[in-house]
């Protein structure tokens, strides 16, 4: 184990598996604030055993598995889902595939052959509500029954709840669906964020004085269509903008586009990928019937924006690097 975030996957050598570390396990979708919890939980443990703290999840998601044919918002892909792991103090990620054979491993052999004859651990964290193994019959109370006679401990996590609600990855999306930005990024933790490569598109917004780099989010995203206030890193270069998420409806009404003006930039960034965090919600797209209309619209939106944003200085997701 290097001294970086480092990750495990199935192929990885059992030699270079680092014996009696401690694992926070959870398929971590957006690494909300219950999660935090978990891996909290994780890393004081791998304090007091003197071992290193590890994140266990599976790639892909096992909603993907079971339901293929249904649409699947996820918060994070398994490359961001990482990077946020990174950020929290693990010493790094086990990434295991979430296929045919392992949904068919029952949670004492996923227990026995993965966690204690693979990895070796010396204790584990998990939430209240996490399930796994054939048929979801693998729970924390299996898991505190069996820590004795496996020699490990066992740490399980209540629900994280703000304003009396539960922080969860469904209740995330909700938020994100419905444009309550403030709610998101509460039970986050901090902002959400999308990750896209700059692509060419119409050009329309440079003739309007409004210059964009256009990103497209994953198919399946769910965000509400509208304008974000939002701040975008290119590396470690951090830059404040504004952001529309839909389909144009003045021009064309088409396939959903992130169309993000980056404020007081001169450059060129297609083939770019940028991080763009969603700091605040402006208000829901439009159809403008000239547009003269929507450049007085842009502008109140630009400047909404900047209000935003000066107001969250510091907002932006904590990502850390992976080796």
């Amino acid at each position: 184990m290097t001294a970086g975030f480092t990750v495990i996957r199935d192929t990885t050598p059992a030699a270079d598996i680092p014996k009696g570390a401690v694992v926070a396990m959870g398929n971590f979708d957006g690494v909300h604030l219950g999660h935090r919890a978990v891996i909290a939980a994780a890393l004081n443990m791998g304090r007091a055993h003197g071992k290193p703290a590890l994140a266990v999840t599976f790639e892909p998601h096992p909603r993907s598995f079971f339901s293929p044919n249904s649409p699947q918002f996820r918060l994070t892909d398994e490359t961001n889902k990482l990077r946020l792991l990174a950020g929290t103090g693990l010493a790094g990620a086990v990434v295991m595939t979430f296929d045919k054979g392992r949904a068919g491993t029952s949670a004492q052999d996923f227990i026995h052959h993965d966690l204690i004859g693979r990895l070796g651990i010396s204790g584990i964290a998990v939430g209240y509500d996490f399930h796994f193994g054939k048929g979801r019959v693998g729970s924390p109370s299996l898991l505190v029954s069996e820590a004795p006679r496996l020699g490990i401990e066992v740490d399980v996590q209540a629900h994280v709840d703000i304003a009396e609600r539960p922080v969860s990855s469904s209740a995330i999306r909700m938020a994100l669906a419905e444009g309550q930005i403030d709610d998101a990024t509460a039970m986050l933790g901090g902002p959400w964020f999308a990750t896209g490569e700059v692509i060419h598109g119409e050009k329309r917004g440079r003739d309007l004085g409004y210059p964009t780099a256009n990103i497209r989010l994953d198919k399946n995203c769910a965000l509400k269509h509208g304008i974000y206030a939002v701040r975008v890193g290119r590396g470690t270069e951090r830059l404040n903008g504004v952001a529309s998420y839909g389909r144009r409806p003045t021009f064309d009404n088409g396939a959903p586009l992130l169309e993000v003006f980056l404020f007081d930039f001169k450059g060129d960034l297609y083939g770019s990928v940028l991080d763009v965090a969603f700091i605040g919600f402006i208000r829901d797209e439009l159809k403008f019937d000239g547009i003269e209309a929507l450049i007085r619209q842009m502008d109140d939106d630009s400047a909404r924006a900047r209000a935003v944003l000066a107001a969250a200085p510091d907002a932006y997701p904590k990502l850390g690097a992976i080796d």
